[in-house]
């Protein structure tokens, strides 16, 4: 028998039990008959349902697409009329073809007769209650649909594990490199719905449902995973992104995400002694042979590492990626003095003014010690890289490595080029895939994972999107083992991080969203394990009554609301292209203190934007005595390369946005120390974190709100610990307390 020939009465016996389910949560009406499916619901109409980019200021729902073509390429997309916007999917996003660089992907399959049946198990995937579920199946709800329902008797016991497959339109597949596993694997899924897959671009986490016409079989293919070539030197594609808009806004593409990839063999002497720059051999020592002198020389190894740190928590987070790579697969150890390290990183941030100028200051160092012929790899991460790319290069010759945000998991790639004595820029926009490499973690009690990376928004301030490009979301599953594996290790809080966390699940194909999220770590995380989770930081725009609702009810998530408002008035958060008013913020609010009336909620400021006038911002000061903020991050609009607001000619004096800032500082500080003193004489829980810094005979902790609390203790004791603490003193930003 064919390895995934249809077993009908086991399968019949599958489905009833499954639409018995549904039935009971009223979310299908259907009929069953001996071998097929009759649903009364409405079901797709094509093989592959992707979900169509769509601009923030139009609907956000899901729309079908005609089924794929019989294109010859996957990155042949129709040419289709739409409203001007940046590109929204990350598979538009690239730069270079997406055929040259997903070489393959490992998928599973759940088999199904019909295309009703395959709606129905994609409906049990998406409501699928994991409160019953063992843990086990709660870190893969894919393959106990795949055991229960699969028609696959090879795959199914293995959660319809087929493994990596070959895009068959990459280059070096199509010529006949590839790595025969489409061959090994054809019992189980065809060359056809191979071909069908890959002209969908998914991305992983994606689950495609396709029928292999041949057999009359339907198969729903998850993607866990995607083998991303790194392009050493970048291939533009002859249409920009991909696609084929018609009036697109030449202006404003002009601040979409740009890069490219570059390998540079041939570099030039330094200044000062006329040196050839020098990097060391990095993972190992490595001998080389000399062919003249018939001997080998022991060229001198990369042993430690440096990384200097600078910007918000996802740089944080990146930075402890970077270290899980250079000490996980490079074998690196962290250096005792930066002076010292054999490979430097600076992971730079673009946010504030000024940016780029303390980029150049700090690498003066360590250019110097280029520059006297020391055996240095020199390397700038993270967004001023991204933003500059190879100008970095010309400003400072010493430097050996400009990568982007996007190549984090790709570091041990890059530095094989440094070692080889080659400058290396990688700042083309690529998909992500699973880092393999576990983070070196700053901290031993609480741990960021990464949920979302990039932004679609395009604010006209901001210059997020143009440096970590299009939004991009991590499976909720691959999330979840990341949990499990901090849980292992002692852990007790985790903050899921994203620019845009709101937006979390819209670009995976099925949609899901971020209170899908919630629920699932809610619930998959052993209890007394990970005890609180933490998020930031929501949008506006995109934030729901969901989320709300999740932060009241589950007992994970910690109490906490960050709502960035940047201005409370209407003109300037229309300039600011924000897409919510005074008022649909006010109601966000409202909606917090009425379901969670103890949570915390801090916000973002920004006063002196292009424009603003003394009126409008009275409305931000109106706006903060509504809302009364636990705490306020304030800033003074600051122009930053490529992003629009910077170009305008109604910028704010200085001087009137040093008044500004100050007045919402002082009545920020007034608002934090009221909200303060509401948990005088309470007794509140407190996760205790480090030793406090100022006093050594005291600790210092958190509440599940996220306010600081000193109390005396002893840190060796009490560490990673729930603590009962009864508030005897109210600070502006902090609380003392003693332990009950």
């Amino acid at each position: 028998m064919h390895a995934c020939d249809i077993n009908r009465m086991m399968l019949s016996v599958a489905i009833s039990v499954a639409v018995s389910l549904l039935l009971l949560q009223n979310t299908l009406v259907c009929s069953f008959s001996p071998s097929v499916l009759n649903c009364n619901s409405k079901v797709l109409s094509t093989p592959l349902a992707v979900l169509k980019a769509t601009p923030p200021s139009e609907s956000l729902d899901a729309s079908i697409i005609p089924e794929s073509s019989s294109s010859s390429s996957s990155s042949s997309v129709v040419a289709k009329k739409r409203k001007s916007w940046f590109p929204v999917k990350p598979e538009d996003a690239l730069l270079t073809q997406y055929d040259t660089i997903v070489r393959g992907a490992y998928v599973r399959h759940v088999v199904l007769e019909t295309q009703d049946m395959s709606d129905v198990a994609m409906k049990m995937y998406l409501k699928v209650d994991f409160a019953s579920m063992e843990q086990k199946d709660k870190l893969d709800p894919f393959g106990k649909l795949a055991k229960d329902l699969s028609a696959c008797i090879k795959s199914k016991e293995e959660g319809g594990k087929i493994g990596w497959i070959d895009n068959p339109f990459h280059s070096i597949i199509s010529s006949g490199g590839g790595s025969g596993m489409n061959d090994l694997v054809s019992d189980l899924i065809s060359q056809s719905v191979i071909e069908e897959l890959f002209q969908a671009r998914p991305k992983g986490g994606d689950i495609l449902k396709i029928q292999d016409k041949t057999k009359q079989i339907w198969h729903l293919v998850r993607v866990d995973d995607l083998l991303i070539d790194y392009v050493p030197n970048s291939i533009r594609t002859t249409v920009d992104d991909g696609v084929v808009v018609e009036g697109q806004n030449d202006d404003m593409m002009r601040f979409k995400q740009k890069g490219v990839n570059k390998v540079i063999t041939t570099r030039s002497k330094l200044k000062g002694f006329g040196m050839t720059a020098v990097a060391p051999k990095i993972g190992m020592i490595v001998e080389e042979q000399q062919e003249q002198q018939q001997q080998q020389q022991k060229i001198q190894a990369a042993r430690t590492y440096h990384i200097a740190t600078s910007g918000c928590q996802m740089n944080v987070a990146d930075s402890e990626r970077l270290a899980g790579v250079l000490e996980n697969k490079l074998k690196l150890s962290q250096a005792k003095t930066p002076g010292k390290a054999d490979v430097v990183i600076l992971n730079t941030c673009s946010i504030r003014d000024h940016a780029e100028q303390k980029v150049y200051d700090a690498l003066g160092p360590f250019a110097a010690r280029k520059r006297r012929g020391e055996p240095l790899a020199l390397v700038v991460s993270g967004c001023v890289a991204q933003q500059e790319g190879e100008a970095l290069l010309k400003r400072v010759p010493e430097i050996d490595l400009v990568m982007g945000p996007q190549y984090v998991s790709r570091l041990d790639d890059l530095l094989d080029d440094v070692s080889r004595g080659h400058q290396v820029v990688a700042t083309d926009p690529t998909l992500l895939s699973e880092d393999l490499s576990r983070p070196v973690r700053g901290h031993d009690v609480r741990a960021w994972v990464n949920v979302i990376h990039g932004c679609n928004e395009h604010c006209t301030y901001c210059v997020v999107p143009g440096v970590r490009g299009v939004e991009q979301s991590r499976s909720m599953e691959s999330i979840l083992k990341e949990c499990m594996y901090l849980a292992e290790a002692g852990y007790k809080e985790v903050t899921l991080l994203g620019q845009n966390i709101d937006a979390y699940g819209r670009d995976l194909h099925p949609r899901r969203t971020f209170s899908d999220l919630l629920h699932y770590l809610n619930q998959g995380i052993p209890n007394g394990t990970i005890e609180r989770i933490r998020y930031v930081t929501s949008h506006p725009r995109y934030f729901s009554d969901r989320v709300i609702d999740a932060v009241a009810s589950l007992d994970k998530v910690c109490e906490c609301f960050h709502m960035p408002f940047q201005s409370g008035d209407d003109e300037v958060l229309k300039n600011m292209r924000r897409g919510y008013t005074f008022d649909s913020y006010m109601k966000i609010i409202d909606k917090i203190k009425e379901r969670a009336p103890d949570a915390a909620i801090c916000g973002d400021v920004i006063v002196g934007f292009p424009g603003e006038t003394d009126d409008q911002f009275k409305r931000t000061l109106e706006l903060m005595e509504r809302v009364k903020f636990d705490n306020l991050n304030t800033f003074a609009y600051s122009p930053r390369p490529n992003t629009e607001a910077a170009l305008w000619d109604n910028q704010v004096p200085d001087d009137i946005k040093a008044e500004r800032l100050q007045m919402v500082q002082r009545l920020a500080a007034q608002h934090g120390l009221e909200r303060s003193q509401r948990y005088v004489g309470k007794v509140v829980e407190v996760l205790v974190e480090d030793r406090n810094p100022r006093n050594g005979d005291q600790v210092m902790g958190r509440t599940r709100q996220n306010r600081q609390v000193f109390f005396d203790g002893n840190i060796g004791v009490l560490k990673g610990q729930l603590v009962d603490v009864k508030i005897i003193e109210a600070r502006t930003w902090s609380l003392l307390g003693e332990v009950v």
